[in-house]
């Protein structure tokens, strides 16, 4: 293969953060926790299948059309400004057909669902489309990424249960609010740059504060997840993973309390770990009861 076509492969995969995959994971563990709650601990491979290749193509989608959002600015922030849209290697024009292409595929994909699925799957489509513009109206927009981030959650209930599932809205909201927890960790890694080109956040919004609400954010977050745990019947292997992600978060604090660039963007990047630990907990147990 030509070395031209190796560059230009290599940019479209950075668009879309082939090289960073830890985005996705944070989107699939909670998409994965809700089906195998919601599906009795044995989702159909089919619909297994369109969430998880649905989560990679949306969050893929996102990417592009975050960075097109996002052209101008990322030139200015140490972490964005090797982005292939900042340094010209990718043409705006070029990212929009990307993120069109991808949502189309997704969304091929959803319609195989029910119904209900379908209409929150456009829901949570123009949820996650109006993000990356968001960083523009409002002075918290890891908010909207809450939301956009945690749209997997009643889409899988949704696909396998109902939206009346007690579980649902305790799993949720305690999804919505792990988001913004660790987007604000996110955002303390550019909070400087942020700052200067008037780029709003919630680590911004926090000032010295935002320490004390990660640490209490999560305390909040795994308490309820150990509660829901306890709530639908579910036992040691759930409860040892658990113990897992309380030692993360605990990592996580710990690595932030300087506000240190580097380690605040390991303490982010640790989310996956804490994700991963809760999923694999529930799934462990369910396939271990009998």
């Amino acid at each position: 293969m030509a070395p031209a076509v190796i560059e230009r492969l290599s940019a479209y995969g950075r668009l879309i953060r082939l090289d960073r995959p830890v985005g996705t994971l944070l989107l699939l563990w909670p998409t994965l926790f809700a089906l195998w709650l919601a599906g009795g601990g044995d989702p159909p491979g089919g619909i297994l299948f369109v969430f998880v290749a649905g989560t990679f193509l949306m969050r893929s989608a996102g990417c592009a059309l975050n960075d097109y959002a996002d052209r101008r600015v990322d030139r200015l922030v140490k972490r964005t400004r090797s982005r292939p849209l900042a340094t010209g290697e990718i043409k705006p024009v070029e990212a929009l057909f990307v993120a069109a292409l991808l949502t189309a595929a997704a969304a091929l994909l959803v319609f195989s669902l029910r119904p209900l699925a379908i209409g929150l799957a456009v829901a949570g489509a123009a949820v996650a489309g109006f993000y990356p513009f968001a960083k523009r109206l409002f002075s918290a927009p890891q908010l909207v990424l809450g939301a956009a981030f945690s749209w997997g959650v009643p889409m899988a209930y949704a696909a396998l249960s109902s939206l009346t599932d007690p579980s649902l809205w305790v799993l949720w909201p305690l999804t919505f609010l792990w988001v913004v927890i660790y987007d604000t960790v996110y955002a303390m890694v550019d909070r400087d740059d942020d700052k200067k080109i008037g780029v709003p956040s919630t680590a911004i919004l926090l000032g010295g504060r935002d320490v004390a609400f990660v640490a209490l954010g999560l305390a909040v977050y795994l308490a309820g997840m150990f509660g829901l745990g306890l709530g639908v019947g579910l036992g040691l292997p759930f409860l040892a993973c658990w113990a897992g992600a309380v030692l993360c978060a605990g990592r996580q604090v710990w690595l932030i309390r300087g506000r240190d660039r580097t380690r605040c963007l390991q303490a982010f990047n640790n989310n996956s770990l804490l994700g991963f630990l809760l999923y694999a907990g529930l799934a462990l147990n369910m396939l271990l009861s009998p």
